[in-house]
This record gives C-alpha cells, structure tokens and sequence, in this order.
C-alpha cells in the first residue's frame, strides 16, 4: 500500500475548480473528519494538501503570471470559456492573471488559533499520533484490510489488524455492530462524549468517526 499516494484533494483538483473552492467550503467539519480519520489509517501513503490539516476557509483560485500579454488573455479567454461550458459566467471564475486572485489564495495562519480549525487541526495531530505508535495502522499489506460498508445507512467500517476505524457520514446517528473485536475501547472519537461502545455495538454520532482498539 505505501506505493499508493492517497489524499483527500490536492492543488489540481481545488485550482482547477471554477473558484478555487476546497472540500471545507462544502463539508461539515464533522465529515471532513470522518475523511481524515479513513486516509491517516489507511494502507496507503497520506498527501495532506496545505491548509487541509484545519480545513483552511481560504480558496485555492488558478492564477498565473505570465509576462506576454498575449498569452496572460488567451489563458484568461480560455478558462472562462471552458466554465461557460458548465454554467458559469465570465465575472464569476477569477482572472488568473489578476493578482487580488493568487492574494486570495494565501492560507490564513491565524485559522488554526481558532474554532472550528483548531478542533480539526488537533484531530488531525491525534490521527498521526495513533498512525505511529501503532503497528496496525502502519501496516502496508493491502490484504489485510477488510472494509464493511453500508450505502444506505452512509457507514463505513475499515478493519486494520485489532483495530476498526468507524465512519458515520449520515446526518443522523448510528448503532453499528464492530465485529472480531475482543476486549476493545474507542481510542479516539470525533465526539467522545457521545460515541460509546457496548461489547460489539458502536454507538455513533451523526458526522463523526471513531478508531477502536484493544482495552489496555
């Protein structure tokens, strides 16, 4: 797995949006969580794109800097052409050559001193911190991850070695029966006040995750 890049978007994906807008202008930072907590225990090699680690507010807008003025309005003629395509008009997807578009896309360092990012920073720092000190989660082998997913319930149940990684996308919450687990304990929540885990039933709330492993 560790020659598998995995990541939850990167700068082609966001930039080559009409607005340069990033998963935490359309997710809730419970389910930018739950999407963290699936890549950080995963088999492959994580690529966190910058500013994702607190759902950085500010876009990332395609923006260039070429010195032909030629070639800075064929650019300029060329994107707002290809959104018209979708939908878009000409005044809603960014000049790339005007700078106010590259100043946009400039993190903002003072987010993650703040609510929510701060919250999701510190989930992110507790997700490495449990991908290093345990094995299981820094296991590479592809055949051994088991996944239990649910479609219409918006589950997701990843096994990695005595370790299951619960995910409940829907926006109600969900009881979910964590089998093969043994004498086991929620080792990091999302909402730890609420998640709880009652023999192989896994108490969990709307739009949050949840890493169990073996009772110490």
């Amino acid at each position: 797995g560790w020659r598998f890049v995995a990541f939850l978007q990167n700068h082609d994906q966001v930039g080559n949006r009409a607005t340069g807008d990033r998963l935490s202008a359309q997710l809730s930072p419970g389910r930018l969580a739950c999407g963290a907590a699936l890549l950080l225990t995963s088999a492959c090699t994580p690529m966190l794109f910058m500013g994702e680690e607190w759902g950085a507010g500010t876009p990332w807008q395609y923006f260039t800097d070429h010195t032909d003025p030629r070639i800075g309005a064929a650019v300029r003629r060329g994107r707002r052409a290809e959104f018209a395509e979708h939908g878009w008009p000409d005044d809603a997807v960014p000049d790339p050559q005007a700078e106010r578009t590259a100043e946009r896309s400039r993190l903002d360092w003072s987010e993650p001193l703040r609510e929510p990012q701060a919250r999701l920073l510190s989930w992110y720092r507790d997700l490495i911190g449990l991908h290093r000190s345990h094995p299981d989660l820094r296991d590479h082998r592809l055949d051994q991850v088991g996944v239990d997913h649910d479609a219409e319930a918006s589950t997701v149940v990843v096994v990695r070695g005595d370790h299951r990684i619960a995910v409940n996308l829907a926006d109600v919450p969900r009881r979910l029966i964590v089998q093969g687990l043994g004498r086991s304990e929620v080792v990091l929540a999302w909402e730890p006040e609420t998640t709880s885990l009652d023999a192989e039933v896994l108490s969990l709330p709307a739009e949050s995750a949840a890493v169990l492993g073996p009772a110490d």
